[in-house]
């Protein structure tokens, strides 16, 4: 039964540990029911595919992970498709040299990999902070993109095929499904996993291990002064990082029947998942999905409407920093922008105007400094 709590002077609901307002619940329940209605919603529209969907929801779960990285230890990984692609890569080798049929197994087998590769790239790259682990977790990105684009047994450049089945039929839990039905299963299957993983991630930044890692990202001199093995600490918190790579990794493997090198371990991958975290919002829980199936999606519409669909996902991109400087979920939460401006513009309505008047000087004032620089640049005066 959820039990009646005080949050700081908010009266809120404790269930299984998680403590919600009444409004918080409302969103909770619906945000649920969306994503499992999705599959429904997507049967109706040729504009909205669900393949697009699930492949977000799964680079938003490795964000996810990420997130705990970037927001409390306030590190910054170029390299955590390294982890994706393990997961996926460990999952092939196990469906396709090992003969595993079972989903469980194989991502057990995901997890194991990432877990022992996370905790060496760690081990290795958490001696240095700031731009040079970075640059170490890029460094050991490449590494693995070299290593699986080099070597015959996985593939090469051509990727491994995922075929766990002996008719190469997919397999889930033992029985083979038609391929309209298992992406289906699956996305289901994602969805499951998401939801406990999101709710390992509120335990873990409710717990005194996260306000270490605060202390940590707010000044790590003082933190080792007060006693805190920071090193350590910080060393965990990259292993849980990497797990959630790994996990998403292994779902996308299953999900696909085929991983290759550029989909998974390429450094691009590194930044659009750094990139989804940022876009959602570092600061929140569920940010980094929503920023993940947010990409994936302009990236997919992008390809339909242009060749030069890269310049329009940027263009749309840049609309969505300026815009919601917070990240979409942190600027449309109670003290937001978005809930500020709306609020002004409810007590105010002649403030639109204003805000008018105001962007048009702003782009007016851009767009002077530009042809300037484009001046001093063509004609080097002033």
């Amino acid at each position: 039964m959820p039990e009646r709590v005080d949050r700081d002077g908010t009266p809120a609901y404790r269930v299984l540990g998680v403590e919600v307002t009444r409004r918080e619940a409302v969103f909770l329940v619906l945000g649920v029911v969306f994503l499992f209605v999705i599959p429904d919603i997507a049967s109706l529209s040729d504009s909205l595919q669900l393949s697009v969907i699930h492949q977000g929801l799964l680079f938003g779960f490795a964000a996810v992970g990420l997130n705990l990285l970037l927001r409390h230890t306030k590190l910054t990984s170029f390299g955590h498709a390294a982890f994706f692609g393990t997961g996926a890569y460990a999952t092939a080798v196990l469906a396709r040299y090992a003969g595993v049929q079972s989903v469980g197994l194989l991502l057990l087998g995901a997890i194991a990999a990432a877990t022992v590769m996370a905790a060496i790239i760690g081990v290795l790259s958490l001696r240095h902070t700031g731009l040079y682990f970075a640059l170490l977790t890029l460094a050991f990105g490449q590494l693995l993109y070299a290593i699986a684009l080099g070597q015959s047994a996985l593939g090469g450049s051509d990727g491994l095929p995922v075929r766990p089945g002996p008719a190469n039929q997919p397999l889930l839990f033992g029985t083979a499904f038609s391929p309209d039905v298992y992406q289906i299963l699956t996305y289901y299957l994602t969805v499951v996993v998401i939801l406990i993983g999101l709710f390992v991630m509120y335990r873990i930044t409710q717990s005194p291990f996260r306000n270490a890692l605060d202390a940590i990202g707010q000044e790590r001199t003082r933190a080792r002064f007060i006693g805190l093995p920071v090193r350590r600490y910080v060393w965990a918190a990259f292993v849980i990082s990497g797990i959630y790579g790994g996990v998403a990794g292994g779902l996308f493997a299953v999900v696909r029947q085929y991983v290759r090198p550029e989909g998974t371990l390429f450094f691009l991958r590194s930044g659009d998942i750094l990139f989804m975290a940022i876009l959602g919002g570092f600061r929140t829980l569920v940010g980094p999905l929503i920023g993940g199936v947010v990409l994936v999606f302009l990236q997919d519409v992008g390809q339909d409407v242009t060749q030069y669909y890269e310049f329009l996902t940027g263009v749309v991109l840049l609309i969505l920093v300026y815009g919601f400087p917070r990240g979409i979920v942190g600027s449309l939460r109670s003290g937001g922008i978005v809930n500020a401006r709306l609020s002004e513009l409810r007590r105010e309505p002649s403030v639109l105007s204003a805000w008018g008047r105001s962007a048009a000087q702003s782009i007016e004032r851009k767009v002077t400094e530009a042809l300037t620089s484009l001046r001093i640049i063509l004609f080097g005066v002033d």
